[in-house]
């Protein structure tokens, strides 16, 4: 049972006119000529890059002149192949289009894989749709979405600052955020996140690995076909962008068959079928006529997975990997990791090229460096011994990683000039801020450092104590942290008048320690620094400390200082950190 798909594509056969290369404002930077005939494509002069990537801003030093790079001065991109046949379902694709799941290569998965260098390198070569990493659904939950101005992406930030997924207006049309979720409302919740910034959703239902089955997730869902409805019709219902799935297949071609069925029914726009049992491993062969089994059995797109041990060794396998399972699409995995541009209908590029295109991308998006290091490991696999891979065993920096592929001029280029572009965003936000600022806030250049003071002694407990003595309301503290790179800035009301230190920190605690230093020095209040040696404050604790220790050694029992008791004690407030406005 064949039907066309919501998209209104047809069969890659059916497909014959190119699309245009697909890239951002950002990743449209000039290619060198190399690139260019390697890429099969012919010279040509490139466009003038931005304004803002020839020349630092004002009061920026410029960078002494270097010898010539092989690579463009703009931020560079890797290069562009040949458009594809296959690529004309996509051509002209906005964002109200449905993502087709139809006569597609796609990116499979892969956890610690699948991040946006890999992403984009893929699409690059030709790949049609990409997964990304499996996340869970409660991490993702923890985040907030930011926007990076600097890498031109949007940044889902975990509490600790750590970027859960990132993601940018280049695969936007074609990239599919997998989750691993056993709850329906926190599915959906994870959906809203990141709906604006993808093309569709998936579930992972097909993992056999324990840290996504413990939580009964991944694999651990095909027992459960209630739950599995659930999860797949909430999120059908409540997002606009299509839902897929992806699963394992069960002890029997029937059971696997019938579970498919009662999937179909959830509204999906397409499912990936691995071609093994949960407890299989990629030694074990992929069972293509399951998958068979199951694209004659159902009318929406079915996607191979699991053929790059057994089938997929070039480009022109993956159309044999297809025909044996008679599915609409194929899912790579494993072969795509090894060598992503097993995607080119042309033939793949020598591996040392495709690992200095995955860097140029990893230093592009400030990929973190074991991330980057784990893929170019897996692309080297039995090379790790050589040369080449002993220097990148031994690379503890992205800048050591590209010294080690000979791109260490590539590096610093592109790190001075996303320098010179936070550095003009950071003057035109301290600009905008000066415009729009309230003029009855007072306003030092201070920062909190702790080594300063004495333990457990902080300006905002000084503060507390001052306000208390005073008769004065206690602090109220206001925190708002900056888009561009997550930084606090925090404000201060005591009797009415309002402070702030006008250096930004990277924590909202800090922050908060800085106005209350500003409050302090305005108002000749002491703040508590070791250097206020005569602060009677300080002096009368040193002496309670003091006495209480000889008191304690002597076997006397004596109060608890007097600073140290409940009513001493910093109160932090438990407000939510807005976003600044932008």
């Amino acid at each position: 049972m064949r039907t066309t798909c919501s998209g209104g594509c047809e069969p890659t056969a059916a497909r014959a006119a190119a699309a245009p290369p697909r890239l951002s404002a950002m990743a449209a930077a000039p290619l060198d000529d190399a690139v260019r005939r390697r890429s099969g494509r012919p010279p040509s002069s490139p466009p003038p890059p931005p304004a803002f990537l020839t020349a630092p801003p004002a009061g920026l030093p410029r960078r002494p002149p270097r010898r010539p790079s092989s690579f463009p001065a703009s931020v560079p991109t890797p290069p562009q192949p040949a458009p594809r046949e296959e690529d004309s379902a996509t051509a002209g694709m906005t964002v109200n289009t449905p993502l087709c799941f139809r006569g597609k290569n796609i990116l499979a998965p892969m956890v610690r894989v699948g991040t946006l260098p890999m992403r984009l390198l893929a699409l690059d070569y030709g790949a049609d749709i990409v997964y990304c990493e499996e996340l869970i659904d409660i991490k993702m939950l923890q985040c907030k979405r930011v926007i990076n101005e600097v890498l031109e992406t949007v940044d889902f930030v975990a509490p600790n600052e750590r970027v859960v997924f990132r993601t940018c207006e280049r695969e936007r049309h074609c990239v599919v955020f997998q989750m691993g979720s056993a709850d329906a409302e926190r599915a959906l919740a994870v959906a809203k996140l990141v709906e604006s910034d993808v093309a569709g959703i998936d579930i992972n239902m097909g993992c056999p690995k324990e840290y996504s089955t413990k939580g009964g997730m991944g694999a651990a869902l095909l027992s459960d076909p209630d739950k599995i409805e659930s999860i797949l019709t909430t999120l059908v219902k409540g997002i606009c962008k299509p839902v897929t799935c992806k699963i394992r297949i069960l002890p029997s071609v029937e059971d696997t068959v019938n579970l498919v069925k009662r999937i179909e029914k959830t509204g999906i726009a397409a499912i990936a079928v691995h071609g093994r049992k949960k407890e299989e491993r990629p030694q074990h062969p992929v069972h293509c006529d399951v998958i068979k089994a199951i694209s004659e059995a159902v009318s929406i797109p079915v996607i191979a997975n699991g053929g790059s041990h057994d089938f997929i060794k070039e480009y022109i396998d993956i159309e044999t990997f297809r025909k044996a399972t008679d599915a609409s699409s194929v899912m790579i995995a494993r072969a795509a990791m090894w060598n992503p541009s097993i995607f080119r209908k042309e033939g793949p590029f020598p591996l040392k090229e495709v690992m200095q295109d995955y860097i140029k991308y990893a230093v592009r998006y400030d990929n973190h460096y074991t991330n980057t290091k784990y893929c170019l490991c897996q692309m080297l696999r039995e090379q790790l011994e050589t040369t080449q891979g002993k220097k990148l065993h031994a690379a503890q920096s992205t800048q050591e990683i590209c010294e080690a592929f000979e791109m260490a001029d590539f590096y610093e280029d592109t790190r001075a000039i996303f320098e010179a572009k936070k550095t003009s965003l950071e003057t035109k936000i301290q600009d905008d801020d000066d415009q729009i600022e309230d003029p009855d806030v007072i306003k030092m250049a201070v920062r909190f450092d702790k080594r300063e003071y004495p333990p457990q002694i902080t300006p905002k407990m000084y503060l507390l104590e001052w306000c208390r003595k005073e008769k004065h309301p206690q602090p109220v503290y206001e925190t708002v942290q900056r888009p561009l790179d997550r930084l606090f800035c925090s404000v201060v009301t005591v009797a009415d008048q309002k402070y702030r230190s006008t250096l930004w920190d990277k924590s909202k605690k800090l922050a908060e320690q800085a106005a209350a230093i500003v409050c302090l020095r305005t108002l000749g209040v002491p703040e508590g620094k070791l250097c206020e040696g005569e602060n009677h404050l300080i002096n009368k604790r040193k002496r309670e400390d003091l006495e209480h220790l000889n008191n304690r050694d002597h076997g006397k029992d004596l109060a608890e200082p007097s600073h140290k008791k409940a009513n001493f004690t910093e109160e932090t407030s438990d407000m939510n950190v807005p976003q600044m406005p932008r």
